[in-house]
């Protein structure tokens, strides 16, 4: 199905590596001049060179800046000044007991995984709004709804994100921009697949069994009993990006393998 996408602009924010790459490969596929992110100059031009590999015809191009920063924010901003598609998939996580998390872990979890998205979205959307078209997308977690035990700072920053993302959805109505909330479950990205290596190590099994106990044990609901690839986020974060998903609006959109219980 042809996404329609051809000709447009985007900026995905984390996207030297896992989901965030993922996102821009498949966008780029779809003919969309992306423009890539994170924190080192070194880990962004292998990031393009890779892209321009995948996708020997991609527009790509990449910007160093932290997000996590206000500064970070403003300069990334500016660099992709005109973009009609962002994706803020930039994120942290790290479980640690809840007594272990102090006020600044909490604080550095909230400008991370909150106030970049806030940030980067206040600068690009008047842009959209005045062209009358636009794509703005949140990349949550299931544990936005199902807070984690294990990581409870991090449960509190996606809730946060998800009724940002809706109330931003409200405060753009009927200007052609939409804001949406994609929610990945556990995926096989480079820092879970470290995590999981660390942690099978720590349990002197090898990883299928790490892997087999965390849903066994963590994410019993799980239907698909399986690490998301990251790919199979991509697919849906590129139709949400596109203009065939213009009644797509405001909403929290599953792809966590069943996890969640509630029907809606």
């Amino acid at each position: 199905m042809d996404l329609q996408l051809s000709g447009k602009r985007a900026l995905v924010t984390g996207s030297t590596a896992g989901i965030g790459f993922a996102i821009a490969t498949e966008l780029a596929r779809e003919g969309v001049a992306v423009v890539l992110n994170g924190r080192s100059n070194e880990r962004v031009a292998q990031a393009v060179q890779r892209l321009q590999a995948a996708v020997p015809q991609a527009q790509v191009r990449g910007v160093a800046a932290d997000v996590a920063s206000a500064a970070g924010c403003e300069l990334l901003a500016q660099a992709s000044a005109g973009v009609d598609i962002l994706v803020n998939n930039f994120g942290i996580f790290d479980p640690q007991p809840f007594e272990a998390i102090d006020d600044a872990q909490w604080q550095r979890f909230f400008d991370a995984n909150v106030m970049s998205g806030v940030r980067l979205t206040r600068a690009l959307l008047p842009a959209m709004q005045a062209a009358g078209w636009g794509r703005i997308v949140f990349i949550n977690s299931e544990s936005g709804v199902n807070p984690p035990t294990e990581m409870v700072h991090y449960g509190m920053s996606k809730a946060a994100q998800l009724s940002i993302s809706r109330g931003l959805a409200q405060h753009c109505a009927g200007t052609g921009v939409t804001v949406n909330a994609v929610l990945p479950g556990p995926t096989r990205t480079e820092g879970v697949g470290d995590f999981f290596a660390k942690l099978a190590a720590e349990q002197g099994v090898d990883l299928a069994e790490a892997e087999r106990r965390f849903f066994a044990q963590a994410r019993p609901t799980s239907l698909l009993r399986r690490f998301i690839e990251p790919s199979e986020v991509a697919a849906l974060v590129a139709y949400v990006c596109s203009p065939r998903s213009a009644a797509t609006n405001g909403a929290a959109l599953r792809v966590e393998g069943g996890i969640l219980s509630s029907i809606c």
